[in-house]
């Protein structure tokens, strides 16, 4: 196998809430928009981010025969957006704010490693990790760089 993911799909109870935060927004453009199914979103190169709706998901991913518990709560997992500073960490959560996004917790320097970040949560559950590391990054070839 690769070393490489091409999908990362989340399962989301409001299809509609995640289209009205990401697309009207932030401002996102959906790489494929199925009304009812799934929002495609183009997140990397060779990289997409799928929302889908969460009963949908689960009848595609089933757990076992009678097992009508679902598969679509978010836990343990945060999606990292990293920025070029500090300033622009504040102005990206303010503007998740604005459109429904939760502040899970304000802008503040790391623990560990030098970062400045804060985590601010999607009206499904997807928590994001907004983050500048000047440690972090990625060079001419897409390659990423940590030190």
């Amino acid at each position: 196998m690769d070393q490489r993911i091409d999908f990362i799909t989340f399962a989301t109870e409001d299809l509609d809430a995640a289209r009205r935060f990401y697309v009207d927004g932030l401002g996102w453009t959906p790489l494929l928009d199925v009304a009812g199914e799934i929002i495609f979103f183009q997140s990397a190169p060779g990289q997409v981010l799928g929302l889908f709706d969460a009963r949908k998901f689960d009848e595609d991913l089933p757990r076992g025969v009678g097992d009508a518990s679902t598969r679509t709560r978010v836990s343990g997992v945060t999606l990292a957006h990293n920025v070029g500073t500090r300033d622009e960490v504040s102005r990206v959560v303010d503007a998740m704010r604005r459109v429904g996004g939760t502040v899970r917790t304000e802008p503040a320097d790391g623990a560990f490693g030098g970062v400045f970040h804060a985590h601010v949560e999607d009206p499904g559950g997807i928590v994001w990790e907004i983050a500048h590391n000047p440690g972090w990054h990625v060079d001419a070839d897409g390659n990423v760089e940590l030190g």
